[in-house]
């Protein structure tokens, strides 16, 4: 099957991967933060991006 060519984001949502550009690029843009800040907040509370949320203060689906 081919790749969804419309779907920009990473394959795991669930997941924040500081070590791909383009996914630091995603995730920045979609929590609202400094590239600076989504790596401090990945280094303290991992790279589950319900965890990075709710150290933002953001609702979890």
């Amino acid at each position: 099957m081919a790749d969804n060519l419309k779907d920009r984001g990473p394959q795991d949502r669930t997941r924040i991967n500081v070590n791909e550009d383009w996914e630091v690029r995603y995730w920045t843009k979609e929590l609202g933060v400094t590239e600076d800040r989504l790596r401090h907040l990945v280094q303290l509370h991992g790279v589950s991006a319900d965890a990075v949320r709710r150290a933002l203060g953001k609702r979890v689906a």
